[in-house]
């Protein structure tokens, strides 16, 4: 099982309400990325956005910067929101980033849970699902061939046009990121693609049967098992003393989720759910090193996990903080789940 660490490149906001510069953001987080490189561990992802809460709204260009100063890590979106994402576009910056890495990227396709990107690309989100659709499996076909000809509904028609430059071999790794629908995973399965499910809230346990149904429907359309990978993305941050991690983060989590709530109706976030969530079966893993190697393999043994994605940064914790998680995820968790893994 591969771990590694997904970010939305959160910016802390001050008690003034102003945010954190996207600059001093992106310096901090090149400075983590090195870091994780360094501790070993597999892979670091980063999401897009459009808000002035988080610092990224171009990931590859990110990755890009994190390929000159990093040696085996791969490098990834998580995710580009391909639905208002031209894919044509988006495979050339990622097979650029591919080139760059020495075969160390991946793009991970979603639909976008926050919607900022659709009006200011100029998307209708009626055609929310159908623009998911429709682009990823162009984005397929151009990884597939290097000369495409193509017709849609929502992009100019493609006649013998090539496609450059191309991703090292030739072959792009792409993910899709699901949240909890039968339909994403029956789409991604079908395809044969990996899949990274988000378990942001509840118990991880309520998922079981869209992994089962992702495994199903993957074996029956035909693709090879042993190609197969499955991976969860779930909140979780690390320090040395348990109860002084969770009540150092509480407040900068708890901003966050209320932040983004103001915008969806959720009701403010509560201490309780918090700890229910820290608790055995929750869905959180924020704690110290024991207690994130015993969920870490809790949910690998649940789910036939293939990678394992800690998201680190959700409200921006402080950057000594996030570098000492990161350290701590590498030289004290990582090897005890890799060890216990192997036996």
């Amino acid at each position: 099982m591969e771990l590694g660490i997904g970010m939305f490149g959160d910016v802390r906001i001050g008690p003034d309400g102003k945010p954190q510069s996207a600059q001093q953001r992106l310096q901090e987080i090149i400075e983590e990325v090195k870091l994780m490189d360094e501790v070993g561990l597999d892979f670091y992802g980063i999401g897009e956005h459009h808000r002035p809460d988080y610092a990224v709204s171009v990931p590859e260009v990110l990755l890009a910067a994190l390929a000159s100063v990093t040696k085996k890590i791969k490098l990834g979106s998580a995710v580009s929101v391909l639905s208002s994402s031209d894919p044509v576009r988006l495979y050339q910056s990622f097979a650029t980033l591919d080139l760059i890495s020495d075969g160390r990227a991946e793009l991970m396709a979603g639909r976008g849970s926050f919607i900022e990107s659709f009006p200011l690309y100029g998307y209708d989100l009626n055609d929310y699902d159908a623009l998911f659709d429709e682009k990823l499996r162009l984005l397929l076909q151009i990884n597939e061939q290097e000369i495409i000809s193509w017709k849609g509904k929502f992009r100019a028609e493609l006649k013998e046009q090539m496609v450059l430059p191309r991703a090292l071999n030739n072959h792009l790794k792409i993910w899709v990121a699901v949240g909890g629908t039968p339909e994403s995973v029956v789409r991604a399965a079908s395809l044969g693609l990996p899949v990274m499910f988000a378990i942001i809230g509840g118990s991880p346990v309520q998922f079981k049967p869209l992994f089962d149904y992702n495994k199903a429907i993957y074996q029956q359309a035909g693709h090879d098992m042993n190609a197969f990978e499955v991976g969860v993305h779930v909140h979780a941050f690390f320090g040395e003393d348990s109860k002084e991690i969770a009540d150092y983060y509480y407040p900068v989590y708890s901003a966050q989720m209320d932040r983004i709530g103001r915008s969806r109706g959720w009701p403010p976030y509560q201490r309780v759910q918090y700890d229910r969530g820290r608790g055995k079966g929750g869905h959180l893993i924020i704690g110290d090193a024991d207690e994130a190697v015993d969920k870490i393999l809790e949910l690998q043994e649940l789910f036939g996990l293939t990678r394992f994605s800690a998201h680190m940064d959700v409200g921006a914790p402080s950057h000594d903080r996030i570098m000492k998680s990161i350290e701590i995820f590498g030289t004290k968790i990582a090897p005890k789940v890799r060890e216990a893994l192997r036996k």
